[in-house]
C-alpha cells in the first residue's frame, strides 16, 4: 500500500519535462489572459502565457491560420487548450514518454469533460484545416506549418464528423472524450471559475 502512495503522490502536482514548462509548479501573479486561471499554481511563466495567445507564436511556431482566419469563438478553445497544457500542474497522471527532439514528456488520454469537448466542437466546427493531427506532417519549409502538398482544407465539420474525433485525434491522442460532466470529478475541465478553486486537483488524484 505504501508504494501505491508513494507512486501516486508523485504524479500530483508535478510539470511535465517539454520545451516551454518550469521544472516545478508555483505560484505566478501576471499570467495573461485566458491563462489567469492557473495564476495560484503553474507549470507557465507569465511570458509563456503571453504567448499563449499569439498566432504564430514563438512557443511553437504554429501557424492557426494555415487556411484562413480561424474565428475568434474557435480559436480561443485553442488558446485555452495551449494553457491547461502549458500551465497545469494537474496532468501527471496522463504524462507519457515522448520521442521528441523538443520535448521528453507529453500527455496521453487525458480524459476531457464532454462539455469541453463538445464546446470546441460547436464553436469550431466553420473553422477551416487540412489536417486531422495537427502533432506532424505538415510542411515547415517556410518557419510556420503549411499544409503539406494536396492536403484540401475543409471545415472541420468534415475533417472531424464529431466532437470526439475533434478532441482525440487533434493532437494525436492527448485528449480523450468522455460523458463525463464538468464537476464530477471524474474529467479535466479546460475552463473552470477560478473564484471556485481548481476541479482538476481532485480529478489527478482521483485517477493518481
Amino acid at each position: 500500500v505504501v508504494t501505491a502512495t508513494a507512486t501516486g503522490d508523485s504524479l500530483l502536482n508535478i510539470c511535465m519535462d517539454a520545451k516551454h514548462h518550469k521544472k516545478k509548479p508555483g505560484p505566478e501573479g501576471q499570467l495573461y489572459g485566458q491563462c489567469v486561471l492557473w495564476k495560484d499554481n503553474a507549470c507557465c511563466t507569465a511570458n509563456t502565457s503571453l504567448e499563449a495567445h499569439e498566432d504564430q507564436s514563438y512557443l511553437y511556431n504554429f501557424n492557426w491560420d494555415h487556411c484562413g482566419a480561424m474565428p475568434q469563438k474557435c480559436k480561443r478553445h485553442f488558446i485555452q487548450d495551449t494553457c491547461l497544457y502549458e500551465c497545469s500542474p494537474n496532468l501527471g497522471p496522463w504524462i507519457d514518454q515522448a520521442d521528441t527532439s523538443w520535448r521528453k514528456e507529453r500527455i496521453r488520454d487525458v480524459p476531457l469533460c464532454q462539455e469541453d469537448c463538445e464546446q470546441w466542437w460547436e464553436d469550431c466546427q466553420d473553422a477551416v484545416t487540412c489536417k486531422a493531427n495537427w502533432h506532424k506532417g505538415w510542411n515547415w519549409t517556410t518557419g510556420t506549418n503549411q499544409c503539406p502538398q494536396g492536403a484540401m482544407c475543409q471545415k472541420f465539420k468534415f475533417v472531424f464528423p464529431t466532437a470526439a474525433a475533434l478532441c482525440e485525434q487533434i493532437w494525436s491522442g492527448s485528449y480523450l472524450y468522455t460523458s463525463h460532466h464538468r464537476g464530477s470529478g471524474r474529467c479535466i475541465q479546460m475552463w473552470f471559475d477560478p473564484a471556485q478553486g481548481n476541479p482538476n486537483i481532485a480529478v489527478a488524484q482521483y485517477y493518481a
